[in-house]
């Protein structure tokens, strides 16, 4: 169990002084919480949005760490099954991060003032698009969901991919699939959206160095 939680400490850190910089910022600046969307005000979006990223990554840490150290799920379900049951729940979870970001950025919108933001904004989209090129021909969706956790024994014959994007950096999904989530509170010029974005960007990367670093490690050595 010690394996299981270890470093999580760490992420729940990161997620209250996060968190805690968002509230100081709004406190500073309180047109950030201008605007509505379905009668919702941009607060209920942007704690929705907050919501988003914590929930999917408490979800990846909870199947990724009790498969690998315990196998509690392939045990109960088989290997297949679960690791199919568990990608039916990352991909809402993930979509979400999104979703939510978006209807923020609408209901938000206007509130900063960006030259050609549609353009900027397409300019983030690029190297979102060019990640899930690179996913689809060189790198597969298993591995990007994570089926080390599930097949570590098999997983360790992976070849390194170089190729796509991956030749630029290891770690393209972080470093520049989660510049999409930028590109609505850029076009819509949403302050609170870019905020939001930000935050999403600086967390997964607390996922990166307390929960799959470590399993890397104890996956690949």
């Amino acid at each position: 169990m010690r394996e299981i939680y270890k470093y999580q400490i760490w992420q729940l850190l990161t997620a209250i002084i996060l968190i805690s910089v968002i509230c100081a910022f709004i406190n500073k600046h309180s047109t950030i919480l201008d605007g509505t969307l379905w009668s919702l005000k941009t607060l209920v979006w942007l704690v929705l949005a907050i919501l988003a990223p914590i929930i999917h990554q408490l979800y990846v840490w909870a199947i990724w760490r009790f498969e690998l150290y315990r196998q509690t799920y392939s045990k109960k379900y088989g290997t297949e099954l679960a690791f199919k049951m568990y990608k039916n729940g990352f991909t809402p979870l993930i979509l979400a991060r999104l979703i939510t970001i978006i209807f923020l950025a609408v209901a938000n919108h206007g509130t900063l003032d960006i030259p050609y933001s549609f353009w900027i904004g397409i300019l983030f989209l690029i190297p979102a698009a060019y990640l899930g090129y690179s996913v689809v021909n060189y790198f597969g969706f298993d591995r990007a969901y994570g089926i080390d956790h599930f097949k570590p024994e098999e997983a360790r014959s992976y070849e390194i991919v170089r190729k796509g994007i991956f030749k630029f950096t290891s770690n393209g999904m972080y470093m520049f699939g989660f510049l999409l989530l930028y590109a609505p509170g850029i076009m819509l010029e949403s302050s609170a959206a870019i905020l939001i974005a930000l935050f999403n960007h600086i967390f997964i990367w607390a996922h990166y160095y307390f929960t799959e670093l470590p399993d890397m490690k104890k996956i690949y050595g």
